[in-house]
């Protein structure tokens, strides 16, 4: 005869392995795994050596990739991360000094940008201008129509947030970037709308329905249920507090937006929280979990916890609740041996929400 903390556990592992869709859930109720800088393609050995001989750090930290962004989806993962560069002429970095670095160093560059995708107008898809610029997807629009053909040929996934940074910091001796005004912030919505389509998105005014503002929303549990999200991308504007006032001027309460912003809470247009550390900020991200927000947070950073097999700041995120968990790491690095690997039990990615479920594991 099994005991009540057998059955407890029989339960709550049966629970976790149905699908969530099958469990009536909203989308805030739920807890994904997905990728940091998503779209970054290996770098080339040469750029890693020559970062080395400036600051070893730095290159260390640059050292993973990513499989395809459609690929990540096939696993299972549902968030995904994209950086994009303001390009509305095109070319402004269509020759990275990368390049020359290579080629000095005797490496060769045969199938970089073959499409000439840096020459064409519009949002650029990479992490660093001029040192790390490989990317599977060089335009943001190929990436939007890579993820518009998976969801057709998968209609029935469950939703995946995807984070934009708008980049435009400027490192000595690269490119300059050019700066994301409201107007340059408001095309990626444009671009989104295009490339994507708007039927295919979760947006601030879904959410918002008849309540006065997004908070309020929010607050009241207003996010869509996974039948209801089915088949859609959630977009979120992940950036500092100056360049979010920047789109909210194009974007007014967010009203006819594409992108949620990572207000903190006492705004109205709050609902989405970036809090990187779940170690040092477990009990905050659960106490925003139980009022409502979403949270990404992240398993890892800059190599270091798959360096040092480190699960910590991966056990943390998982027990603060954050609805969102970034790793680099779905798969062990090609770069340096590791054991250092993240997925929830038995290797999946999506899961009920530990901290709004209301099933606990006796300790």
């Amino acid at each position: 005869m099994k005991t009540t903390y057998q059955l407890i556990l029989l339960f709550f592992f049966v629970f976790l392995c149905l699908p969530v869709s099958a469990q009536n859930l909203k989308i805030n109720e739920i807890q994904v795994i997905g990728s940091h800088n998503s779209y970054k393609s290996a770098m080339a050995p040469e750029l890693l050596e020559y970062l080395a001989g400036i600051n070893s750090s730095s290159s260390n930290s640059l050292a993973y990739a990513h499989i395809p962004l459609t690929e990540q989806l096939d696993m299972g993962l549902r968030n995904l991360e994209l950086d994009v560069f303001h390009d509305p002429i095109g070319g402004r970095y269509a020759n990275p000094k990368g390049l020359e670095i290579i080629r000095s160093k005797g490496g060769t560059v045969e199938d970089f940008d073959t499409a000439n995708s840096l020459s064409k107008p519009g949002l650029k898809l990479f992490h660093v201008q001029d040192l790390d610029f490989f990317s599977h997807y060089l335009l943001f629009a190929d990436a939007l129509h890579a993820l518009k053909e998976w969801s057709a040929n998968n209609p029935d996934h469950s939703p995946i947030f995807v984070l934009i940074n708008a980049k435009d910091g400027n490192i000595p001796g690269t490119q300059e970037t050019l700066p994301f005004t409201s107007a340059a912030l408001d095309s990626i919505d444009l671009e989104i709308r295009m490339h994507l389509g708007l039927e295919q998105l979760i947006t601030p005014d879904m959410v918002r329905g008849t309540y006065k503002d997004l908070e309020t929303a929010v607050l009241a549990q207003n996010w869509p249920s996974l039948d209801e999200a089915k088949g859609k991308f959630l977009f979120v504007l992940d950036e500092s507090e100056e360049k979010i006032d920047r789109y909210l001027k194009a974007k007014p309460e967010l009203r006819d937006a594409v992108l949620f912003v990572n207000k903190t809470e006492g705004n109205p247009t709050a609902g989405f929280r970036i809090i990187n550390d779940p170690v040092k900020h477990t009990s905050y991200i659960q106490e925003l979990v139980k009022k409502g927000y979403i949270i990404r947070t992240r398993a890892d950073s800059d190599t270091q916890e798959a360096r040092n097999e480190d699960f910590t700041k991966f056990e943390k995120a998982k027990a603060s609740g954050a609805q969102v968990i970034s790793t680099d790491y779905y798969l062990r690095s090609n770069y340096f041996p590791s054991s250092y690997q993240v997925s929830f039990e038995e290797g999946i990615f999506e899961r009920p929400n530990p901290i709004l479920t209301g099933i606990t594991l006796p300790q």
